[in-house]
């Protein structure tokens, strides 16, 4: 376990499911190995509609965890009318605090461009019909991603998960208003172009993440990973951008706070940094 961060943290895009969580106990495990290392709360994100019913449903057995509602673009190729209606109804959960994870994906060959678009789209006007922030995956995908955000209007509130850009890109995201969400992969030793556009994102437009159980960071590249490895991370981010860990570790809290429209660490701070586990803080399994 890495040391506690000098101040909380969310892991804004995490995949409880894929980790391994099945049920309210697995959950509670898991994000109080998060909490250890000052990760209070996560946002846990949906790839195909039994996930997105899982995570739906995991939002409310714990207070420290989120949802996110979406198909991935790589599972767009059968994404019809009742599967659209199902993601609007999960994605209008009170716990469900964004639209993701969704975009294109170009390295992947299982959806075709058209379908992942088409796709893309929908997702959008969801997201603004919703009120709610929208969650970008965008994979060897970038021209077409801000080309479609522009023709369809982009949404208030616009998170690229897992950024994957260099300056130039982050330049114009960040130009654009959005938020640009890091991941271990900042910390690779072979990925320079993503680390100078981690130094030049502006202070209320980051997020940290894990993508768990994939993308571990260094030294533990390789390895399983989970939302507590958003420590590590936030250290790397700190030291990259030469501001103290505190520093890091509180602006990307409140940029989470923001975007996601969490509780504020100020306002509701059992909910930033729970100890206990009763019933004013921690939902029982009874909804699994």
């Amino acid at each position: 376990m890495p040391e506690r961060l000098p101040a909380p943290v969310v892991d804004a895009h995490t995949h409880l499911d894929a980790c391994g969580a099945q049920t309210a106990a697995d959950v509670a495990a898991m994000v109080d190995r998060a909490e250890a290392a000052g990760v209070t709360r996560v946002v846990t994100v949906a790839d195909d509609l039994a996930s997105a019913r899982w995570v739906t449903d995991a939002s409310t057995w714990d207070s420290r965890v989120f949802a996110a509602v979406a198909i991935h673009p790589t599972r767009t190729k059968d994404f019809g009318d009742a599967e659209r209606s199902e993601v609007e109804r999960l994605a209008a959960a009170e716990r469900v605090v964004a639209i993701g994870e969704t975009g294109l994906d170009y390295y992947w060959d299982y959806a075709p461009h058209d379908a992942q678009q088409d796709a893309f789209r929908w997702h959008i006007d969801l997201a603004k019909r919703l009120g709610k922030p929208l969650m970008i995956h965008d994979r060897d995908a970038h021209e077409d991603v801000l080309r479609i955000l522009a023709e369809e209007g982009a949404p208030e509130r616009v998170v690229f998960h897992c950024f994957s850009g260099d300056a130039d890109f982050a330049r114009r995201c960040v130009d654009a208003g959005y938020v640009l969400s890091f991941a271990g992969t900042v910390t690779f030793k072979n990925a320079t172009a993503l680390q100078e556009a981690a130094k030049l994102v502006p202070s209320e437009q980051f997020l940290v993440e894990t993508d768990a159980p994939f993308l571990t960071p260094h030294p533990f590249r390789g390895r399983p990973n989970e939302p507590y490895c958003t420590a590590y991370t936030v250290r790397y981010l700190a030291e990259l951008r030469q501001q103290p860990v505190e520093e890091i570790a509180s602006a990307a809290c409140r940029n989470a706070e923001d975007v996601f429209r969490l509780p504020s660490v100020t306002t509701a701070l059992t909910d930033c940094d729970i100890r206990g586990a009763g019933p004013a803080t921690r939902r029982s399994d009874e909804g699994h």
